[in-house]
């Protein structure tokens, strides 16, 4: 059924959606970067979104997993993206305000899950490529992330420990910048397709589209270009937790987590799993602490991003759930209408109250010991 006021807005939404994936996942590629001065925080977020948006074009797997192997496509409405979209922005908004490094994609994988469950019964969603394709990896990927930096880790330093103090320094710098971009490339080539799949759902269900039809052109450049700005802006908070609240970091360390990062996601978007790129790089900078002898692991602070990592899937997918459930009682238009209003509210609510303690590109690199923001510092950390 065409609505075009309905379709319009479901794509704003989802524009709306990738500027905050963006800045929300900024820490995910130069947190280590920014962390170990190996670049100018504004010169790593600015190169980060450039190639962010290099990504975005490279591949679309990721986009033809989320527009055909996690949900029915014949159960899918506009109400059901719309509400999908709204749950996945309120969950990104919140945890960002929290600082805490959480699942973009996963926010709005369980956003657009609970909305159909709504609307259409469990029958509409097709679990066995939710299991295989975001469950399964979302869960093992952190996991083999945090080995593998580990093992770098051990590595590096095996390497480097009869090299000057002047020549480590160089270059590790110069590859760090590298694996830093490989990194922000690789973040493209898995998030931004994510609403670039939810927005061709939403194509096909307005009847814009066919049903077996590929992601249109002007989607791809759209949510690229959403992303990258989205990245350009920087989202401090969370590079700040990622650079400085885990673990302290160092240029060894800060290259091993990015290297072992980049190879996790790449290897995930060539084979269209779409796991989330926040816990994979969560992963690898706590297996660098873990690695490192006498280096603290503050693991008070993981568990809060654990507990985030488990309940993002249920809880955007509740939101979504009750958001449709408002569209139906309201109608799709008018629900669409009120929707969009109240997360408006609720996201300008949440970046005045941000305003009131901000983290920002002059302070992001404070000792964590210093009160920022809404961080529980742990007492001795």
């Amino acid at each position: 059924m065409h609505n075009s006021v309905v379709l319009g807005l479901v794509i704003l939404l989802a524009i709306a959606f990738d500027f905050t994936n963006g800045f929300h996942d900024t820490a995910n590629s130069v947190a280590p970067t920014i962390a170990t001065k190996a670049l100018p925080p504004r010169i790593a977020v600015g190169l980060s979104a450039i190639l962010n948006l290099v990504g975005a074009f490279l591949s679309l797997k990721i986009a033809a997993t989320i527009a055909s192997g996690i949900v029915d496509q014949t159960h899918v409405t506009l109400a059901v993206v719309f509400a999908g979209l709204a749950g996945a922005i309120c969950w990104n908004l919140t945890t960002w305000y929290f600082t805490l490094p959480s699942s973009s994609s996963h926010a709005l994988i369980g956003g657009v899950i609970g909305a159909t469950i709504a609307s259409a019964g469990s029958a509409g969603v097709l679990w066995h490529g939710v299991v295989s394709k975001v469950v399964v990896p979302g869960v093992l990927a952190p996991l083999i992330a945090l080995v593998l930096a580990g093992i770098a880790t051990r590595i590096c330093r095996g390497l480097l420990a009869g090299t000057g103090v002047q020549e480590r320094g160089i270059g590790l710098r110069i590859a760090q910048i590298g694996a830093s971009s490989l990194q922000s490339i690789a973040h493209g080539t898995n998030d931004a397709q994510k609403t670039m799949g939810v927005l061709t759902l939403a194509l096909i269900a307005n009847g814009t589209i066919a049903t077996d039809s590929t992601t249109p052109s002007w989607v791809v450049i759209t949510c690229a270009v959403a992303m990258g700005l989205g990245t350009f802006i920087g989202g401090w908070r969370i590079i700040r937790t990622m650079g400085h609240g885990f673990t302290e970091l160092d240029p060894v360390a800060g290259l091993s987590a990015q290297l072992s990062s980049s190879v996790t996601i790449l290897t995930s978007s060539h084979f269209g799993l779409s796991l989330s790129t926040t816990y994979v790089a969560t992963g690898s900078v706590i297996g660098t602490g873990v690695a490192t002898k006498g280096r603290a692991v503050r693991w008070g602070l993981a568990g809060r991003a654990g507990i985030a990592w488990l309940i993002t899937l249920p809880v955007a997918g509740l939101v979504g759930a009750l958001a449709y459930g408002v569209e139906a009682l309201l109608g799709a238009t008018f629900g669409a209408i009120v929707l969009g209003s109240v997360v408006a509210l609720y996201s300008g609510s949440l970046f005045w109250l941000a305003s009131r303690s901000p983290v920002t590109s002059s302070n992001v690199n404070e000792p964590w010991s210093t009160e920022l923001g809404l961080e529980q510092v742990e007492a001795g950390a």
